[in-house]
C-alpha cells in the first residue's frame, strides 16, 4: 500500500514501541517521516532510510514547549511543511495516589497531555496551510475509564480526549482532522514500566481489568494510526478509536 506518498508526517515516541512501528509503516507507504523523542528516534531514521525511505531525527522533549517549536518549525522546513502530526509519544506508572510524588505526577501530565497540546499548538498553522491536515493523538482505556493507581496516567490521557474532541470540533471547518487512538495493553515498554504493583496492591483486582485477548504488539497499533490518518478515514473528526480488545467494553 502507498497511503502516504508525498505526505509529511511529524511522530513523535519513535524511539521505540508504539512510535517507533508507526514511523517505519508510514514510511513504508511512502511517507517523509520527523522522528522525534528524547533518544532512539535516530536509530528508527536510520532503519528508514535503510529500507529505502525518507526520514529526519530529531531530539525533543515534548513537555517543553519552546523545544517543541524549535523541532515543529525545523521539521517543518525540512520538509516542506506538514500533512499529518501523530502524537505517540507517553510516560506513566503505577503508585498508590496518597504515596505519589507530585513530581512525578507533574511529569505525567507534562509529558503526556501538555506535549500533545504544544505538539498540536505548533503544527496547526502548517497543517492549516496544507488544506487536507490530519493530527492524530494517543488516548487510552484509562482515559475513558478508572483505574487504580494510575491518577495521573489517567487524568492525563482524559485530558488528551478531551483536547482531541475540542480540537476537531474546533478546526472542522477548516479541513483539519482531529482524531485519536486509545491502546490497550500492548507490548512496549510503557506498558512494562506498568507491571510492578505498589506494595500492598491486590493482582486479583488488576488482572478483571485485562482482556482476554491478551497484549497486542506496536505493529497492530501502527495499523490503527494508519487507517485513522489516511483518506480511508475522511470522515472521521473527534473520534476517539479504541483498540484495546475490549477492555473499555
Amino acid at each position: 500500500m502507498s497511503r502516504f506518498t508525498g505526505k509529511r508526517v511529524i511522530i513523535t515516541g519513535t524511539g521505540s514501541g508504539i512510535g517507533r512501528a508507526t514511523a517505519l509503516l508510514f514510511a513504508a507507504e511512502g511517507a517523509t517521516v520527523a522522528c522525534l523523542d528524547l533518544k532512539g528516534a535516530d536509530e528508527t531514521a536510520a532503519t528508514i532510510t535503510a529500507d529505502g525511505g525518507t526520514a529526519h531525527a530529531y531530539v525533543c522533549d515534548v513537555s517543553n514547549s519552546a523545544t517543541v517549536k524549535s523541532v515543529v518549525d525545523t521539521a517543518a522546513a525540512v520538509m516542506g511543511g506538514i500533512d499529518i502530526l501523530l502524537n505517540i509519544a507517553g510516560i506513566g506508572h503505577f503508585a498508590w495516589t496518597h504515596e505519589e510524588d507530585p513530581v512525578w505526577f507533574d511529569r505525567i501530565v507534562g509529558v503526556n497531555l501538555n506535549g500533545t497540546f504544544y505538539m498540536c499548538r505548533y503544527a496547526l498553522p502548517y497543517l492549516l496551510e496544507t488544506g487536507n491536515g490530519v493530527i492524530v493523538n494517543t488516548a487510552s482505556n484509562a482515559g475513558l475509564m478508572g483505574l487504580p493507581w494510575s491518577a495521573a496516567y489517567c487524568s492525563s490521557k482524559g485530558g488528551v480526549v478531551q483536547l482531541t474532541r475540542a480540537l476537531a470540533f474546533e478546526y472542522r471547518g477548516k479541513n483539519v482532522r482531529v482524531n485519536a487512538v486509545a491502546p490497550g495493553g500492548t507490548n512496549t515498554n510503557i506498558v512494562n514500566s506498568f507491571s510492578t504493583l505498589p506494595e500492598g496492591a491486590d493482582f486479583r483486582e488488576m488482572s478483571k481489568m485485562m482482556s482476554p485477548m491478551g497484549q497486542a504488539e506496536p505493529s497492530e497499533m501502527a495499523e490503527a494510526f494508519a487507517f485513522i490518518a489516511s483518506q480511508q478515514a475522511r470522515f472521521m473528526t473527534g473520534t476517539i478509536m479504541t483498540v484495546d480488545g475490549g477492555l473499555a467494553c
